[in-house]
C-alpha cells in the first residue's frame, strides 16, 4: 500500500480551553496554519492531541482537510461555532491571530473536521 492511502497519525499540541471543548465533543473543526508538515493529512489519518507539559491525550479521527487562504474565511466558511462554541467569531478570531502571527496567516488556513475517539490520560 502506497503511503497516500495509509492512514497515519499526527500528534498535536493543543492548549487547556481547545482540548477540553474536543474531549467534550463540543469542538468539530480545529484550526492550523496550513505548515508543510501538516499537508498530507486526509480523511482518515487520526490526530493525538495532547497539552503541552501533560500526559493528557485526545484522540481524533479526522473527516476532512479543507483549506482556506486566511482565519476570516475559515471562520466564515466552518461556522464559528463549529470552531469554538463558546466565542464569538470576532473573539475567535483575535484568539486564533494571538497564537499565529500574520506571517503564518499568510501560509493559509487549514480547517481540519474532527470526531471525537478517546479521551486518557495518566491511569486512563
Amino acid at each position: 500500500m502506497s503511503d497516500t492511502t495509509t492512514a497515519r497519525r499526527h500528534d498535536l499540541n493543543l492548549y487547556r480551553r481547545y482540548f477540553d471543548l474536543v474531549a467534550a465533543g463540543r469542538k468539530t473543526i480545529e484550526v492550523r496554519v496550513k505548515y508543510p508538515h501538516l499537508a498530507d493529512m486526509a480523511a482518515g489519518d487520526t490526530i493525538r492531541f495532547r497539552i503541552k507539559g501533560t500526559e493528557e491525550t485526545c484522540d481524533v479521527r479526522v473527516l476532512r482537510v479543507t483549506a482556506y487562504p486566511d482565519f476570516e474565511a475559515l471562520l466564515d466558511g466552518e461556522g464559528p461555532a463549529n470552531v469554538n462554541p463558546t466565542s464569538s467569531r470576532e473573539q475567535q478570531l483575535a484568539n486564533i491571530r494571538a497564537i499565529y502571527p500574520p506571517a503564518k496567516e499568510q501560509l493559509g488556513a487549514l480547517a481540519i473536521a474532527i470526531e471525537l475517539l478517546a479521551v486518557g490520560g495518566p491511569g486512563v
